[in-house]
């Protein structure tokens, strides 16, 4: 794989990002592999963002001052205060340059450095290729189908549940 692009940093997001955001998030490819509806306003992406909470972690790369990909990781309440939840995607026009890569592993040492998280977890829909291989070489595997899970372009998908453990037998 070829390095990622000189200058791609990933920072917190913040109010002023909304607009990069939102703009991200009605790209079709993008929207395509997550569970976003079409035709988001900024409106709604700032009261998106403004609903996180201290165990919401919203990350973005930025390249060139722009926002070309968007991860969240989302420690789990109570009894799962073990578990983080992972969601990302890249911009349309920068996707295989390694972004990704870089982005998920800012999530995952934001997980294992900082929040002593044991179990990350995520779902990808089993058309998404690109994006299994990606996890896959991040440690994450295969636990199990979850069938109909999101209704996509005219369709019912299929996702696949994916965990990465670390200090769990």
């Amino acid at each position: 794989m070829a390095p990622p692009p000189a200058g791609l940093k990933v920072r917190a997001a913040s109010a002023r990002d909304v607009p990069s955001v939102c703009s991200l998030s009605n790209e079709p490819g993008y929207r395509w592999g997550t569970l976003r509806m079409p035709y988001q306003t900024e409106e709604a992406t700032a009261r998106w963002l403004a609903a996180f909470t201290a165990d919401d972690h919203l990350l973005v790369a930025e390249l060139d001052g722009e926002v070309v990909g968007l991860g969240g990781l989302h420690r789990q309440p109570g009894r799962r205060s073990h578990v983080g939840v992972l969601g990302m995607g890249v911009r349309d026009a920068c996707r295989r340059r390694g972004i990704g890569t870089v982005l998920l592993g800012g999530l995952v040492a934001l997980a294992d450095d900082w929040l002593d998280l044991r179990r990350l977890e995520l779902t990808v829909f089993v058309d998404n290729d690109t994006a299994i291989r990606l996890y896959e070489r991040s440690g994450f595997v295969r636990e199990g189908v979850l069938r109909a899970y999101a209704y996509r372009s005219g369709h019912f998908v299929d996702a696949i549940s994916m965990a990465r453990l670390r200090g769990i037998p």
